[in-house]
């Protein structure tokens, strides 16, 4: 019986290794499956690219103890870095510029409000000009992550408070914002709020971060110190002199509800505009981004679908105008009406024009516009030539044929540019909000 019992059991391993191998067979794909679950979670969360809490505030903590208008000034701006830098550049050349000057100088140029503004404050360009990488970090968190960065400056004012150096000065007035309606102001901590003795008069704080809040806490993300040239600090937190600004600073925050808000009045008189609106909270506007990427999907989605109507509507009028001209001309270069050859040169010509008189930025940045018409030809037929004109990408048609020249040079011009395109304007629409 021993010896039956024996061979029975060696029958019932053998007929098992087959189940065996064909349940490890099937499972096997299941766990391939599994590992990259993470690996997919992991993909998804880098596309977002938001940012930790270590992160945001070595990015506020070199401008946290600024005045509330001038720091959200600068957080406006910052979403716009390649518009900074330009306008720091601009303040370089112009220095001895200022006041009414000033407000008339900006409307020549075509920059966000909220840099134009920050001309009147020179030092602040200056510093986000000389570390430009943290300014587009900066604005980068801020479109992502607002309400993290607001209370990313809470937090440090009040470890600075804490610590001692951060209280009312002749300089500036430390309060605490009164809290909403409905809500007990004993429940939770009120803001910290900073504001100018005279707020046609700024001082901006200069400090060295890793010292103005205690000790810090994040030793492997530490904050920048960045001060003017040749300056001097008598304390851990000392002023720059003094500059007069105007109307030019028109930021403001409302810290109960996370949200930059817009003094209508002082806007109005540095830009010689004349808005009136009920929603003053500020909202971004894709337009003034140029060619800089939104790294996060979510802020790149909603943003660049705010443009894709307007930018829509100018590739057809484009294309439009361009198919009209192109048959009206390919006919007249046909029968010898128009000679393929002058069509190039006058674009040769416009875009000489176009190199020869305008600055580095507008040389740059015109090519992204979507609303100037590349042709040289208006739906006429004349000879009115276009404001600026797109150079061509490459000339290389043959010569002994006419049309098929002409047809080669003007298929080049139905290239759109691959860049972000809007218009201009000061209001912008979308949920009551207006884009300044």
């Amino acid at each position: 019986m021993t010896n039956k019992t024996a061979m029975t059991m060696r029958r019932l391993a053998f007929c098992a290794l087959p189940l065996s191998l064909v349940s490890s067979l099937a499972t096997a794909p299941a766990r391939a499956q599994d590992t990259t679950v993470p690996a997919q979670i992991q993909s998804q969360t880098q596309t977002q690219a938001s940012f930790s809490e270590a992160q945001i505030e070595q990015f506020v903590a070199p401008i946290a103890l600024y005045p509330d208008p001038l720091l959200t000034q600068i957080l406006m701006a910052s979403t716009y870095p390649l518009e900074v830098v330009e306008a720091a550049r601009w303040s370089r050349d112009n220095s001895t510029v200022n006041g009414p000057a000033l407000q008339d100088a900006m409307q020549a140029q075509s920059w966000d409000p909220s840099v134009k503004a920050l001309t009147a404050v020179p030092q602040t360009l200056e510093m986000m000009s000389d570390k430009l990488d943290w300014t587009q970090q900066l604005g980068d968190a801020f479109l992502a992550q607002q309400q993290d960065v607001l209370n990313a400056v809470q937090k440090l004012r009040a470890e600075a408070r804490a610590a001692g150096n951060l209280r009312s000065t002749p300089q500036q007035v430390v309060t605490t914002a009164p809290a909403p309606d409905g809500v007990a102001s004993s429940a939770v901590q009120q803001p910290i709020v900073i504001e100018p003795v005279n707020p046609n008069v700024y001082y901006v704080p200069v400090y060295d971060p890793a010292v103005a809040y205690g000790a810090w806490d994040y030793p492997a993300y530490p904050p920048f110190y960045w001060s003017p040239p040749g300056f001097v600090a008598s304390n851990v937190v000392s002023f720059a002199t003094g500059v007069a600004v105007g109307a030019a600073i028109w930021g403001g925050c409302n810290w109960w509800n996370h949200s930059v808000i817009i003094n209508v009045n002082r806007y109005n008189i540095f830009n010689h505009t004349n808005i009136n609106i009920t929603n003053n909270t500020w909202v971004h506007n894709p337009a003034h981004r140029h060619d800089v990427p939104y790294p996060n999907a979510r802020v790149a989605q909603r943003f660049d679908r705010a443009n894709e109507a307007a930018a829509r509507d100018a590739l057809r009028d484009r294309a439009n105008a361009q198919h009209d001209d192109f048959f009206k001309d390919l006919n007249n270069a046909e029968h010898g009406g128009v000679s393929s050859d002058r069509a190039d040169t006058e674009r040769a010509d416009a875009f000489r024009r176009t190199e020869g008189n305008a600055g580095d930025a507008e040389r740059r940045i015109a090519p992204a516009l979507p609303d100037r018409r590349d042709g040289a030809y208006g739906r006429d037929g004349g000879d009115r030539a276009s404001e600026s004109a797109t150079p061509e990408r490459r000339e290389f048609a043959p010569r002994n044929d006419a049309g098929r020249r002409f047809m080669r040079s003007r298929v080049q011009t139905f290239r759109p540019e691959r860049r972000a395109m809007g218009g201009r304007g000061v209001h912008g629409r979308g949920g009551g909000h207006h884009r300044l």
